[in-house]
C-alpha cells in the first residue's frame, strides 16, 4: 500500500575545497535551534528507474527502489514547487510497485522502466531540535557515488529536511549560516538531477516546433505545449484523488480543444478536430466525477443555509447515501479512462501534433495580426449564442440553449487568455469579462443540474416514506436563483460586449 508524505527541503554544497575541509557549521542558535543531536551514519544504495529517454527526468519525477535506512523501499517523488515534493513510497520488492507504476504512466506509457542511474551514499544524520526539544529537521551530510554504465561521479551534498508543520523560513535562517560558512544552495534540483549532469546524460531537450519564432504558429503551439504538460501533469494528482486535480484536467483537455477551434487558420483541422474528439471524450469521462463533486458541494451548502424549520426527515443522511452511490462509480470511470489504451494514443496523438504541426498559412503570420482575428471570431459566434438564448422564452429550451451560450463564452476566456503574451491588457479585460458571464452562465446551469437531483432526490425519499418537504424547498430555491440569474444576464452581457473592450484588440 503506497504512502505520502510532503517533503520541504532545501539542498546545499561546497563552493570550495576549503569550506569542506571545514565541514557543516554548528547550527546551534540558528532560528529556533537549540541543539543538534548526531544520529549515526547510514549507508544508502538507490537505483533510478526511468525510460531509456528518460521521460520522468526530464519533468523533475524521480522513482527509485532503496535499501538501507529507516525508510528503504520504492519512492516517487513528484515537484510541487521549487524545494516542495511529494514522495509515494511503497515496500521494497523486486520490480516497480503498480500503485507508483501508476502514477507515471502518462509520462512512462508503453516505453517500460528500467534501471538508469545508481547512487550509493553514507549519509551522517542530526536531528535539529527547538528548545523543548521537538524535531525541527533532519540535517543530513551525503558522500555520493553515482554509476551510470561505466560512468561515475562523487560529490559530498547536505540537506536539511523540515519536521512537519515547520515553518520554512527556517531554511532560509539555515542558508543565511550555511553561506557565510562557504555552502551555497545547490544547483541541482535533486541528485538524480545531479548524477545524470556530472555523467553526460541529461534528459534530451524537448523538440519546439510551430514555426520561426515570433510567428502566430510559434505562439500557438508553445501554448498547446503548455496544455499538454499541465494534463500529463494532473494525471498523478487525480489517480492520488487530490483536491481540485480533476477539474485541473478538465481545464486542460478543454483549453486544448478550444484551441483548435479558435486556431482554424493557423493548424490544419484535419489532424486537430480527430484529437479533439478525442479530448472531448477524455474530458467527458473525467466530468462524471467532477460533475458530481460540485453538485454534491452545491446541494450540501443550499442544505446548511436552510433554518432548522425546514428540514425535516433524514436529509443529511440521505444526501450522503446518494453521493456516495453515485461517486463511487463515477471515481472508477475517471480511472478506467486514465488506465486505457484509448488514453495512451490520445497522449501519444498530442505529442506527435506538437512534434510536427500540421501547420497551415497562417501560421507564418504576425500573431499581432492573426490572434485578434481568432478571438474576435469567436466572440461572433459568443454574441450569437447570447442574443438566442434571450430571445426565448423562460423554460427548457432557454436552459438549453443559456448552456451552449456558456460553453461559447468559455471558449472565448480560454482564447483570449491564451493570447495574452502578445496582445496584453485589451486580451486581459476581454477574458475578464467575459468570465464573468461565464460564471453567471454556470452558476444558471449549476442550478438546472441540481434541481434535477432534487427531483431524483425527493423520489427517493417518498418512496423510502420520509417526507421529502426539504428537497421541495431546495427545489423553489434553485428555481429562484436561475430566475434571478437570467435577470443579470443582460446587464452583465452588456459590459461584455461594450464596443471599446474589442476595438482595443484591433
Amino acid at each position: 500500500m503506497a504512502d505520502t508524505k510532503r517533503e520541504i527541503e532545501r539542498k546545499f554544497e561546497f563552493s570550495k575545497a576549503k569550506s569542506a575541509r571545514r565541514g557543516v557549521p554548528d547550527l546551534t542558535g540558528t532560528a529556533a535551534i537549540a541543539a543538534v543531536t548526531d544520529q549515526g551514519t547510514v549507508d544508502l544504495d538507490a537505483v533510478y528507474y526511468d525510460t531509456p529517454d528518460q521521460r520522468l527526468a526530464a519533468d523533475g519525477l524521480t522513482l527509485r527502489r532503496r535499501t538501507g535506512g529507516a525508510d528503504e523501499g520504492w519512492h516517487l517523488k513528484l515537484p510541487v514547487s521549487p524545494g516542495v515534493r511529494d514522495e509515494v513510497g511503497a515496500e521494497l520488492s523486486d520490480t516497480v510497485p503498480p500503485a507508483l507504476a501508476a502514477l507515471v504512466r502518462s509520462r512512462v506509457r508503453d516505453a517500460g522502466l528500467g534501471p538508469q542511474v545508481r547512487l550509493v551514499s553514507s549519509r551522517r544524520v542530526s536531528h535539529l531540535l527547538d528548545a523543548d526539544g521537538a524535531l525541527l529537521a533532519e540535517l543530513s551530510t551525503d558522500e555520493v557515488l553515482a554509476e551510470r554504465g561505466d560512468a561515475t561521479a562523487g560529490w559530498t551534498e547536505v540537506e536539511v529536511e523540515l519536521a512537519d508543520g515547520v515553518d520554512p523560513d527556517l531554511l532560509d535562517a539555515v542558508e543565511k549560516t550555511f553561506r557565510k560558512a562557504g555552502l551555497k544552495v545547490s544547483d541541482a534540483p535533486s541528485k538524480l538531477a545531479r548524477a545524470l549532469a556530472e555523467t553526460d546524460a541529461e534528459p534530451p531537450a524537448r523538440p519546439a516546433g510551430g514555426g520561426p519564432e515570433g510567428t502566430a504558429g510559434a505562439h500557438v503551439v508553445a501554448y498547446l505545449a503548455e496544455q499538454r504538460d499541465a494534463l500529463v501533469a494532473q494525471d498523478p494528482a487525480v489517480r492520488r484523488n487530490l483536491p481540485d486535480s480533476v477539474h485541473q484536467m478538465r481545464v486542460s483537455t478543454r483549453r486544448l480543444r478550444s484551441a483548435f477551434k479558435t486556431y482554424r487558420k493557423v493548424l490544419d483541422r484535419e489532424v486537430t478536430d480527430p484529437i479533439g474528439e478525442e479530448l472531448r471524450w477524455l474530458a467527458a469521462e473525467l466530468g462524471v466525477d467532477r460533475d458530481q463533486e460540485v453538485l454534491m458541494e452545491r446541494l450540501q451548502s443550499h442544505l446548511a443555509e436552510l433554518p432548522r424549520t425546514l428540514l425535516t426527515g433524514p436529509v443529511r443522511s440521505r444526501l450522503r447515501t446518494w453521493n456516495t452511490a453515485r461517486r463511487s462509480g463515477s471515481r472508477r470511470r475517471a480511472l478506467a479512462a486514465l488506465d486505457s489504451d484509448r488514453y495512451v494514443t490520445l497522449l501519444n496523438s498530442l505529442d506527435a501534433l506538437l512534434d510536427a504541426p500540421p501547420l497551415l498559412a497562417g501560421a507564418a503570420k504576425s500573431p499581432k495580426k492573426v490572434l485578434p482575428k481568432a478571438v474576435l471570431r469567436d466572440y461572433a459566434r459568443l454574441a450569437t449564442r447570447i442574443d438566442s438564448a434571450l430571445a426565448l422564452d423562460a423554460g427548457k429550451e432557454r436552459d438549453v440553449a443559456l448552456h451552449e451560450a456558456r460553453k461559447a463564452a468559455k471558449r472565448v476566456r480560454y482564447a483570449a487568455e491564451s493570447a495574452e503574451p502578445e496582445l496584453g491588457k485589451p486580451a486581459k479585460h476581454l477574458a475578464k469579462a467575459v468570465k464573468k458571464v461565464q460564471t453567471l452562465l454556470g452558476d444558471h446551469q449549476d442550478s438546472v443540474v441540481a434541481r434535477d437531483a432534487l427531483r431524483g432526490l425527493a423520489a427517493q425519499a417518498a418512496d423510502a416514506g420520509e417526507s421529502a418537504f426539504t428537497w421541495g424547498v431546495l427545489y423553489g430555491r434553485e428555481e429562484a436563483l436561475a430566475e434571478r440569474r437570467e435577470r443579470e444576464l443582460p446587464d452583465l452581457w452588456a459590459k461584455a460586449s461594450a464596443p471599446a473592450l474589442r476595438a482595443a484588440l484591433q
